[in-house]
């Protein structure tokens, strides 16, 4: 992977997202040098020590962080995860307010010291905060996205991967809309390999129903709630997700993967932050305007606009 020379990689937040997020980059060698930051002194300087005894084993070697915000100077990449984490039970909308003041309070220091920085948003719920994160900044909206459904759609696609005896690499399937309660799946253009969806079948593997792509949605859409009743916390994909979506912006790969950004007449939806195909590189997140839904995607998509406006209403 070719990523921009001497390129850095902050990641805010060292709970068990943001380390593992970092520990996903120092793994992939996601950027040339990592830090991690956090206001907690104590917590933080413990997760760098213990990524910086690892590093003998890594793709990158070079590992800092504290709590004083200088380590986030010179960062061409930002992942923001520090915030209050869900709880067993809790929605990712439950969590809106408590995070929305921080990253309010938050975003201008940020800013200060990382003005030229692509700023990736993972902290729930993501796509709530990049509408309030932009507003706040005033950063164009591809400088500032949220991680949004890529991590749905690698569940979907791994889901898909075992009921169709195929790799996840060779599915081609996307989860669109919000980063929660009402996301959905773009069937109308999921395949594996070129076969649409409903076609694939083999010797030993029916063809799917359409019912059984419902029950494999709602699964995908409620995974996170599982890991968090089981563990307490989603944290090894979501940083494994995260550090992909900073390689394709440090690689200005021109990836297509499903962000969140803020949209702007994106059929027909405005000022709300959805996750939508867009080309990732280095210049930030756009959204593909040509991606088509089917009659039925397009009223789930409004949905998902309409339940995230209210939201971010109640907190301006």
């Amino acid at each position: 992977m070719s990523v921009i020379e001497n390129s850095k990689l902050t990641v805010v937040g060292a709970g068990s997202v943001g380390s593992s997020t970092a520990y996903a980059a120092l793994i992939r060698g996601s950027a040339r040098h990592v830090a991690l930051y956090d206001i907690a002194t104590e917590k933080v300087e413990a997760e760098v020590l213990d990524l910086a005894h690892g590093t003998q084993f890594t793709g990158t070697s070079d590992i800092i962080g504290g709590s004083d915000i200088s380590v986030v100077e010179g960062s061409h990449v930002v992942v923001i995860t520090a915030g209050a984490k869900q709880r067993p039970g809790q929605t990712r909308i439950e969590l809106a307010s408590t995070n929305a003041n921080i990253l309010k309070t938050m975003m201008p220091q940020l800013l200060e010291v990382a003005p030229n920085a692509i700023y990736v948003i993972v902290t729930n719920p993501c796509d709530v905060l990049t509408v309030l994160a932009q507003e706040a900044t005033g950063l164009p909206p591809e400088r500032i996205f949220a991680s949004g459904t890529v991590l749905d759609t690698s569940r979907l696609r791994w889901r898909l991967a075992q009921r169709a005896g195929v790799s996840a690499s060779s599915v081609h399937a996307y989860i669109v809309g919000e980063h929660g309660d009402t996301e959905f799946p773009l069937w109308s253009k999921a395949t594996i390999g070129t076969v649409p969806i409903l076609e694939w079948q083999t010797p030993d593997r029916p063809r799917m129903t359409i019912d059984e792509l419902d029950e494999i949605a709602v699964d995908v859409r409620d995974a996170a709630y599982k890991v968090i009743q089981g563990k307490g916390a989603t944290n090894y994909a979501i940083g494994l997700s995260s550090a992909r979506i900073v390689e394709a912006i440090l690689g200005d790969e021109h990836a297509v993967m499903p962000v969140s950004t803020v949209l702007d007449g994106f059929h027909g939806v405005d000022g709300v932050a959805l996750s939508v195909p867009s080309i990732v590189s280095a210049s930030g997140a756009v959204p593909i305007a040509e991606t088509t839904f089917d009659p039925a995607e397009r009223v789930l998509l409004r949905r998902s606009a309409d339940a995230l406006r209210e939201v971010a209403a109640s907190l301006r």
